[in-house]
């Protein structure tokens, strides 16, 4: 149990996005207190793009939220990529208004308290490890799946960076060299096959070659293939639609190719999914893991559980907290 000092102990978690910067209070047990969020500009100048995060800080801190908040440290989950040590954010094509920009130090300029910069999938794997689906396991692995595949390592708690912070971009792992190209430029890549967008793209291009077999996935879209989106493919898997249930198990047996590669690799003692996708697929977690059997050398795969994360779209906000929480427990 936590004593009254920890349990009055709070932070700021920021999630900084291509489109939105949402940030809020986050306990030393992970519970979420008052937070908001704000649209933002990511292709204005760099102070524009500064004033949306500040913008959002001021108001939170002005709305009534814990009562010994005079030091309140915050953490800031960013895009990539950027360097975790220093808090620079480095050249993030999602947020292209930030190039070589200090954002860790610009907010402990402003505000005067402890402040920390990390990839946003590394934090939110931090989040899971300390409060959610992982806690209790010393090693974890945690992936995004939504709009893109982000993914992060936890060995005993800590955040595994690599020699240069740029370690477990585990969405760029490729499982097929002939398969379509990523947007980061390499072939085959998961999150160009099992991401929401390539789900989507998949289902087009299946349908412009055989629309009879997706009229129920065309009907969700208006009639208009280029409207679909992953979201439709699940409803309409779930109505019986034959193209959208082959594009889910054939996304199903993408993810048990690269899941099997991660545990030949890393051997987590949990295996964590979250995002849109991942919530989608949850149902499908089963069948993604007995299909592991075929692409995973070790025997004990199935050991290893594969759970579906706890915090659902305010992952950025509680994996910027754990950013704060790690450092100064």
């Amino acid at each position: 149990m936590m004593n009254a000092r920890e349990e009055a102990r709070w932070m700021i978690g920021v999630d900084v996005g291509g489109t939105k910067v949402a940030a809020g209070f986050v306990n030393a047990r992970g519970e979420m207190g008052e937070h908001l969020r704000a649209p933002m500009n990511p292709r204005g100048t760099s102070e524009e793009g500064f004033k949306a995060v500040t913008d959002v800080l001021d108001a939170l801190l002005q709305k009534k939220g814990p009562s010994s908040r005079a030091e309140v440290p915050i953490g800031i989950c960013a895009p990539g990529p950027l360097d975790p040590q220093t808090g620079v954010v480095l050249n993030p094509p999602n947020v292209p208004c930030w190039c070589d920009f200090p954002l860790a130090a610009e907010i402990k300029k402003r505000y005067g308290v402890y402040a920390r910069v990390d990839n946003d999938a590394n934090a939110a794997a931090l989040a899971e490890s300390l409060w959610g689906a992982g806690k209790g396991y010393g090693n974890v692995f945690y992936a995004c799946i939504g709009t893109g595949i982000g993914t992060g390592i936890e060995f005993d708690g800590k955040i595994f960076h690599g020699r240069t912070g740029s370690a477990a971009e585990g969405g760029h792992v490729s499982i097929d060299f002939r398969g379509p190209r990523c947007n980061c430029g390499k072939k085959g890549c998961i999150e160009a096959l099992a991401s929401g967008t390539a789900i989507a793209r998949r289902a087009r291009e299946a349908l412009g070659a055989d629309s009879d077999r997706g009229t129920g996935l065309l009907a969700l879209a208006g009639g208009d293939a280029t409207a679909i989106r992953s979201v439709m493919v699940g409803r309409a898997a779930d109505m019986g639609d034959r193209l959208a249930r082959e594009i889910l198990s054939e996304t199903n047996e993408y993810l048990a190719i690269w899941l099997g590669n991660i545990v030949d690799l890393l051997e987590p003692e949990v295996m964590i999914l979250g995002g849109g996708v991942a919530m989608m697929l949850q149902p499908h977690f089963g069948e993604i893991q007995r299909r592991m059997k075929n692409w995973c050398v070790n025997a004990r795969y199935a050991e290893i559980p594969l759970m579906v994360a706890h915090y659902g779209e305010n992952s950025g906000i509680a994996g910027g907290a754990a950013l704060c929480c790690a450092e100064r427990a």
